[in-house]
């Protein structure tokens, strides 16, 4: 009989955190503020299609709805959302988190040797 409740209970942990889970698919954009080796900021922006099936993610990512580039490697685990972006240059790994309806985090790359980093805050288009 406990190991019945015990399942019971699991099944509906489980189910609460799966209901509550939010599901990142639509389009994102928002701020992409580069930092170069010498510390120079540079404002840009990001623009992401995101399509979540369970704990993958793909799509599309780049500064534009006109410049997109494939996502690659797109994992979500609870509220951790991580990504590759292979540009005509360098490939650029996105580690985000989903807090109040931004996804904000760090982007990571080399270009000709340099590294460059980049905060990302992006929130959902209601368009």
């Amino acid at each position: 009989m406990k190991r019945i409740a015990f399942v019971a209970c699991l099944v509906l942990l489980l189910t609460s955190v799966l209901m509550g889970a939010e599901d990142l698919s639509g389009k994102w954009s928002g701020s992409f503020i580069m930092t170069s080796p010498d510390g120079e900021k540079k404002d840009d922006l990001i623009y992401a299609v995101l399509k979540q099936s369970g704990t993958e993610l793909t799509g599309t990512a780049g500064p534009n709805s006109n410049e997109q580039w494939a996502i690659l490697k797109g994992k979500i685990d609870g509220n951790k959302v991580t990504f590759e972006v292979q540009t005509p240059e360098p490939l650029i790994k996105f580690e985000l988190a989903l807090i109040d309806g931004h996804l904000k985090g760090q982007a990571k790359g080399d270009h000709g040797g340099q590294s460059m980093k980049a905060d990302v805050d992006m929130q959902r288009k209601t368009d």
